[in-house]
């Protein structure tokens, strides 16, 4: 009987002892939870979009945000209609998109040249859509035609214009790469060669994969390429982009969209995400995409390092 109650006693003791160590435990633990500086700045979910350019804005963001009190959740390598999407439904906060795609794809506009004037519009059209585009970037990711530099220099050709003439003086002379949406649509190369006044013969014409472009110019397979102006190949394999003086291609800069009810939320979000749109123009993009399609260096390393750079997180 003695032994039961010592028992009974033990056991008392130790349900007792559990529930003050529960209450000490979970009482701090709850309150640290609710002053939290990312609870304080709130939860976003950042999109992007499945190519390097695009992986590179969205961790980009994303670290900077985390790093400014946000609890940042990711949900990358989306495609465009997609993340547009997703957006709209609010499954995600904000991404990076670029003013030739919303204005043409989504707000099913004409094609608009001016970087400005395609931004104003964009921007202005979407805020029946209850989105925010902010600041413009300086890095216009649209087609680009694109020379060994070498060869440009000995050629004398430097703008799309220079490579007109070129080709009416000497039609066979020089074979352009294209991949086979350029090659196919109306505002590709068929709208290009009417715009600038020329044409290069068929059989002049290779048409390849758009990640082989890089490799035939470099190589000397072609002479000319089309590409994408942000490209870190073009910086890696010593390209030049020919300038489009006559401005055919359409402007498809870079910004943060948002959904405008997140940013009525949080209204600093705006001001952290126009300090990174504020400093990206089109060396630095080539140069970050570089990093990575290139040198192979990981993405989030070559994200959290241009941040530091910037002096935007120690």
């Amino acid at each position: 009987m003695k032994k039961l109650a010592i028992a009974l006693f033990a056991l008392i003791l130790l349900t007792v002892l559990a529930a003050c160590g529960s209450n000490d435990t979970s009482t701090p633990s709850g309150e640290d939870s609710e002053s939290s500086s990312s609870e304080a700045r709130g939860k976003v979910t950042v999109g992007g979009k499945a190519f390097t350019e695009q992986q590179i804005l969205s961790k980009i963001t994303s670290i900077y945000l985390t790093e400014n009190g946000f609890d940042v959740e990711e949900a990358s390598n989306m495609g465009s209609t997609v993340v547009r999407s997703a957006l709209e439904n609010g499954q995600i906060d904000l991404y990076w998109e670029y003013t030739g795609t919303g204005l043409v794809i989504y707000q099913k506009q004409e094609v608009e040249t001016d970087p400005d004037k395609a931004y104003e519009k964009v921007k202005e059209n979407d805020k029946e859509n209850g989105i925010a585009w902010l600041n413009k970037a300086d890095f216009n990711n649209t087609y680009a035609i694109m020379m060994k530099q070498e060869t440009a220099e000995e050629l004398g050709i430097t703008t799309i214009s220079d490579l007109a003439e070129y080709v009416n003086n000497d039609p066979k002379k020089l074979t352009f790469a294209s991949n086979a949406e350029f090659y196919a649509r109306d505002d590709g190369i068929k709208g290009l060669q009417n715009h600038y006044g020329f044409e290069f013969p068929s059989q002049n014409v290779v048409k390849m994969d758009s990640g082989l472009l890089y490799n035939a110019l470099k190589d000397g397979q072609v002479d000319v390429s089309v590409g994408f102006a942000t490209d870190g190949r073009i910086k890696g394999f010593n390209l030049v982009i020919l300038e489009d003086d006559k401005q055919f291609f359409p402007a498809y800069n870079g910004a943060p969209v948002v959904r405008q009810e997140v940013i009525d939320q949080y209204p600093d979000i705006a001001d952290l995400l126009n300090n990174l749109a504020d400093r990206l123009e089109n060396e630095t993009m080539m140069t970050l995409n570089y990093a990575v399609d290139v040198e192979h260096e990981d993405i989030t390393e070559v994200s959290r390092n241009w941040l530091k750079e910037q002096g935007l997180i120690d």
